[in-house]
Order: C-alpha cells, then sequence, then structure tokens
C-alpha cells in the first residue's frame, strides 16, 4: 500500500459535509462585508516570497517546498496568500480601476514545518485582504470580519490578541533596545534565535523555546518605542474594537511571523488548540504593494486555518448533517428499472435522490435512508407499478400516502402532505 505523505492529510467523505460548511460560512460572512473571491496559483516564482515575507523568515529560510523546474527557473509552493494576492493586484493593474479594494481567497498552502495537532505541511486558510485604505477604523473593522466568520461558524472560546509592531522607524529603534537586551543572554538562546538575533530580534519574543521565553519575560515592549503616529493609530484601532464589542485583549508582546507587518498585528487565539493555541492572525502592511511593483498604498489583511477551525466543531452537527431529500426503496427485482427511471427523473427536477440498484431488503433500505438523512421514502414494487402509484413515506412524522407516479414531485415539495 502507498501511504500518504508525511505531513499531508486526507478530507474523508464525513469530514468534507463540515468542511463545505466552514467555506460557504465563511464566504457569506465576507460577502456581507463585502469581499470578493479570488484565486490565484498555489505555485509562483520563488522571489515572489523572497521580497514579499522576507528572506529572513523561517519560512522563506527553511520551510518552504522550492525547487528548479525544466527552465531552471525557481518555484515555490505558496507558503502564505497575501503575496500571491499582491502579485495579482499589480499585475493586472486592479487597483487603477478602485481605489480600495476587499479580496478573499480559500485554499491550500504548504509549508515543511514539523507536523502536530492541526499542523500539516499542506493546509487550508481563509484569507482576506483589504487594500488602499490606512484608516484605523478598516483595522478595527477587518477583525471584525474575521471574528464574525469564527462566530458564525460556531466557533467559541476565542480572543483576538492585537498589539501594534510599529512602522519602520520605530521598530529599528526597538530593534536595537531588544538586541540590547538579548545579548547577555545570547548563549541561552536557541539556535533558531541565534540566527535570528542580527537579522529579525523580534522573532524570538515569538520562540516556543522555554528557556527563551524565560529570557524574553522582561524584555522591553515595543509599545514603549511607539512614534505619536503609531500609538495614536493603535489607540484608535483599540477603541474602535471597544465599540464593537469586539472580545480582544493587548498583548504588548505579539509579533508575527512575517517582515511585511506594519502597526496593527494580531492573531486569533483558542484556548483548548494546540501549543501555539491560534486559530489565524493577520496584520497591516503599508508597504508591500509598492515593494511588489505596485502604487504606493496601503492593506491589511488575515488568515484563517480550516483544520484548526474544524478541530473546534463537533464531528456531527445539525448544520452539516448528510442530508437528502429522497430515498427510492425497490421492493423486488421487477421493479428495478422503473425506479432507475423515477430516481434519475427526479434528480433532473432538482430533488437529491439515492437508491441501491443491487438487492436489498425494505428493512435494510430504510435504515439506509435514515443513515442519509432521507426526508422521504419512495417505495417501488410490482403491486405499486400495477396500479401506477407509489407509497410515499415522510420519515420525520412516518406518515404513509398513496401517490400518482406523475404525482411524486409534487408530493414531496409540499403540495401533498
Amino acid at each position: 500500500m502507498i501511504s500518504l505523505i508525511k505531513g499531508f492529510h486526507d478530507i474523508l467523505p464525513d469530514q468534507s459535509l463540515k468542511w463545505a460548511f466552514i467555506l460557504d460560512t465563511a464566504r457569506s460572512c465576507l460577502s456581507r462585508f463585502g469581499f470578493r473571491e479570488i484565486i490565484t496559483p498555489i505555485m509562483e516564482k520563488t522571489e515572489l516570497f523572497q521580497r514579499g515575507i522576507g528572506q529572513t523568515t523561517d519560512i522563506v529560510e527553511k520551510e518552504m517546498y522550492t525547487f528548479s523546474d525544466l527552465s531552471g527557473d525557481s518555484l515555490s509552493l505558496r507558503p502564505e496568500a497575501t503575496a500571491g494576492i499582491l502579485r495579482s493586484v499589480v499585475e493586472h493593474s486592479l487597483l487603477r480601476h478602485e481605489q480600495s479594494l476587499k479580496l478573499f481567497s480559500i485554499g491550500p498552502m504548504f509549508r515543511r514545518e514539523r507536523p502536530s495537532k492541526g499542523r500539516f505541511r499542506q493546509f487550508f486558510q481563509i484569507n482576506a485582504e483589504v487594500l488602499g485604505d490606512n484608516s484605523p477604523l478598516v483595522d478595527a473593522e477587518t477583525i471584525l470580519a474575521a471574528t464574525s466568520i469564527l462566530e458564525d461558524i460556531g466557533t467559541q472560546d476565542f480572543c483576538v490578541d492585537v498589539n501594534s509592531v510599529g512602522c519602520k522607524d520605530c521598530r529599528n529603534i526597538y530593534r536595537a533596545e531588544l538586541r540590547q537586551f538579548l545579548k547577555p543572554s545570547f548563549g541561552r538562546l536557541c539556535p533558531d534565535c541565534q540566527r535570528r538575533f542580527d537579522t529579525n530580534p523580534l522573532r524570538v519574543l515569538d520562540c516556543k523555546e522555554p528557556e527563551c521565553i524565560s529570557i524574553c519575560r522582561n524584555a522591553p515592549l515595543i509599545s514603549d518605542w511607539l512614534d505619536t503616529a503609531c500609538k495614536d493609530h493603535f489607540g484608535q484601532v483599540v477603541n474602535a474594537l471597544d465599540s464593537l464589542g469586539v472580545n480582544y485583549r493587548v498583548e504588548p508582546r505579539l509579533v508575527r511571523g512575517l517582515d511585511y507587518y506594519t502597526r496593527t498585528a494580531f492573531e486569533f487565539v483558542h484556548s483548548k488548540l494546540g501549543r501555539t493555541k491560534a486559530i489565524g492572525g493577520g496584520g497591516r502592511y503599508d508597504s508591500l504593494i509598492s515593494e511588489l511593483g505596485g502604487p504606493d498604498v496601503s492593506g491589511i489583511g488575515f488568515g484563517i486555518g480550516i483544520e484548526r477551525l474544524s478541530m473546534n466543531l463537533p464531528d456531527e452537527g445539525p448544520l452539516y448533517q448528510r442530508k437528502i431529500d429522497i430515498f427510492v426503496a425497490i421492493i423486488g427485482s421487477d421493479a428495478r428499472y422503473k425506479c432507475f427511471e423515477i430516481v434519475n427523473q427526479l434528480r433532473r427536477a432538482g430533488l437529491s435522490v439515492e437508491a441501491r440498484y443491487s438487492d436489498m431488503s425494505l428493512k435494510a433500505q430504510m435504515k439506509l435512508a435514515d443513515r442519509l438523512g432521507a426526508q422521504w421514502v419512495i417505495m417501488v414494487g410490482e403491486n405499486e407499478l400495477t396500479q401506477g402509484q407509489v407509497t410515499i413515506r415522510n420519515m420525520k412524522t412516518k406518515e404513509q400516502f398513496l401517490v400518482e407516479l406523475g404525482g411524486i414531485e409534487q408530493a414531496v415539495r409540499g403540495e401533498k402532505s
């Protein structure tokens, strides 16, 4: 037997119902907030992620699936969605026609991380981006859009952690201060954090190694080094979140693993999920679009992991149970071909219909109909066909009645009950 690649996973038919519910709910919610869907390739030129995400991030340095194709070009499976979406926006000049854009995408991402509960090497994300509006109210509204998805799906026990990581100017001053603080403890830092020390010391604050956590406990806070404009921006964001009633907390040590974030950064944290407890997160990026060759406009976005959302929901729920309109129970082999016609006529009429053409007892077929969530069962046997009628059973009320062969659709659509 050939088994799965390590870190990848199958989404089985019983699970796909829950996934479909999550995706349909997310699309509906984002549509309410004015987002439109964009579909980009899962593979891009490696340069895009190096420029967009940052060459000193763990994602680019260690986690991307990168290879050379036959022409010698370096290509990578996308590790996140924002860079590809912005590449498409710039390439197709979408901001030339609209001053502000709201876009979302849903699909797989790829990172060669260590697999763990809820963390895979192919994972699926809901991503949303707001481009061209730098108001702090947009930050708060974007966070509300994400929390609305979680609430609509039924996610409980989550909170939004928010922080400001400043602009490039105040963050550069803070980096120098943080290096000074970390320098006496450099030898105790884990190998990854030692490597990050010069190029990206903020990532040390996000390390999950116990010794690094201990060292950073008394580290200076970036909030103490924000300039006036960044402080004012963040103050307006939290005031707006208060007015919206969003359940949030200011987490002064929150940083994100991507270099492009400026000012507002946020994570959706769940108390019962894994070591990191994060369902997703995002932040503002005020120069990324121009760095990728587009206009000098701002953006803010978020990503939510579908696997982690799915873990928070029961495997079976009333909103995503398997349901069909009709099960056709075939009584005797003589009725088989007529039932075949009935089943597919009803499907062409827009109803969901199932039947089993191999020999099964009526009792077994009724059990199957119940398991499939059939609203109606149509029982067809030789006697019914002789009379030109079928027996219809309402699986909820258990009521049974006879209907002419030509009146099945009208009966199950409620024109007869």
